[in-house]
């Protein structure tokens, strides 16, 4: 099981991806590392300018970027991270979170895995998204492509 005291990097998927507005904010100048990866699992929705990620069937994959927070700012990127996320450690599961933050496996190009953390819809909109919202098929989001988009 994974305790809120670990180090885990953060798997990001939506805004706070290399090259968009949230990274540019909130982690540039701050992480050690950061390269492509992706986890299986879980399903990309639409949201209003950003993408929501839920957990899905075992075969659904949402592809995003693995960033490691230099050592020194690690517990201020998580804090910043968990208040852009709306999310409140140790908050139960459906107590006002817009996200959850969970520990998952990311994959790399190379084909390690590494844990990471990810924030996940929390309930009730995970259900909500399940039931009526707009999966993005293809699990791949950027801002720049949804801007460039029709509709």
């Amino acid at each position: 099981m994974t305790t809120e005291a670990e180090r885990l990097p953060f798997f990001v998927y939506g805004t706070l991806r290399p090259g968009e507005a949230n990274h540019a904010r909130t982690l540039r100048g701050r992480t050690a590392t950061e390269e492509p990866a992706r986890i299986a699992g879980a399903l990309l929705y639409e949201g209003p300018g950003y993408p929501y990620a839920t957990a899905g069937p075992a075969d659904a994959v949402v592809h995003g970027a693995l960033v490691r927070p230099r050592d020194a700012e690690y517990d201020a990127v998580r804090a910043a991270l968990d208040r852009l996320e709306g999310y409140t450690p140790g908050s139960p599961a459906g107590a006002g979170n817009l996200y959850e933050r969970v520990a998952t496996e990311a994959v790399c190009p190379d084909g390690r895995t590494v844990r990471a953390w990810v924030y996940l819809a929390a309930e009730p909109l995970a259900t909500r998204l399940r039931a009526a919202g707009t999966p993005i098929a293809c699990g791949e989001w950027t801002g720049r492509a949804a801007r460039r988009s029709p509709g």
